[in-house]
């Protein structure tokens, strides 16, 4: 089992920081990497900052980019969807990003296993032009065309498609689906946060309820992280809360600080 996890942070963390903010916030909490978004307002990518800006801040802080989050309905595959794909994946590619994140409709429109399929195949050149990976991120909502992670692993299978394409285990979404796979081999990364909460039922649980990981968690997020270190996995526990009491936070540190001191106390090391 590896000695310790290696912590990133999700721009939403603190989606009003600027860039050289956050990613001066992931230094001092000691994350080695982060995830930039496209999908807030007021600020990168969204506000048209340059990829070679985004690059040269992430340098100076000396903060591995690990991904953009993300090409949403990426599996409801189309001619809008390909150009908005060959857009972020070039803005990745510049900016040094190692992955984008891939995200399925989640409004009830139904997507066959064929039209995720041929999704993977368009995205795949790619990606592989321009060196980045492809991680899917089942939602496992009951309204998410791609809850689970079986059934991406069986798409990027049968594809033979594990050099381009990687998952996403949320511990939130894996919760919420209820399923018991954890697929490390096939994990790139691992989006961590928490639901304290005492009254909300898992099927009503939503982005909205995504706290830091802290004593009262129910989703057992350090359960799912020792399960995922005892089987090898190597890579980014990434903070990605929505909730707006994280949001408002003044200064997140400490906060972040309190959540990783929990989690490094509280998952089991002994490899058993």
């Amino acid at each position: 089992m590896s000695a310790s996890p290696s912590f990133s942070l999700n721009h939403m963390v603190a989606p009003a920081l600027s860039p050289e903010r956050f990613f001066g916030l992931c230094r001092k909490v000691g994350a080695e990497g982060a995830e930039i978004r496209n999908d807030l307002a007021g600020n990168a990518i969204l506000d048209g900052t340059p990829a070679r800006s985004i690059r040269e801040i992430a340098a100076d802080h000396g903060v591995s980019l690990i991904s953009i989050n993300a090409l949403q309905r990426f599996n409801e595959w189309n001619a809008a969807r390909e150009e908005e794909a060959r857009r972020l994946i070039a803005y990745a590619g510049e900016c040094g990003a190692k992955a984008v994140v891939l995200v399925p409709t989640n409004d009830g429109t139904a997507v066959s296993r064929e039209n995720l399929r041929v999704a993977l195949q368009g995205l795949r050149p790619l990606l592989e032009n321009a060196g980045v990976t492809g991680l899917i991120e089942p939602l496992g909502f009951e309204t998410c065309s791609l809850r689970l992670k079986s059934e991406a692993v069986e798409a990027i299978e049968a594809l033979d498609a594990r050099n381009s394409f990687r998952l996403v285990h949320d511990t939130f979404h894996h919760f919420v689906a209820g399923e018991p796979g954890l697929f490390p081999s096939h994990t790139g990364l691992v989006h961590i946060s928490g639901v304290t909460d005492p009254v909300v039922t898992v099927r009503e649980m939503r982005d909205g309820h995504r706290v830091l990981v802290e004593e009262q968690d129910r989703l057992d997020n350090t359960g799912q992280i020792t399960l995922l270190l005892r089987a090898g996995f190597e890579g980014a526990f990434s903070f990605e809360p929505f909730a707006e009491a994280v949001h408002r936070l003044t200064d997140p540190r400490p906060a972040l600080e309190r959540s990783i001191a929990f989690i490094l106390q509280t998952i089991d090391r002994s490899g058993a």
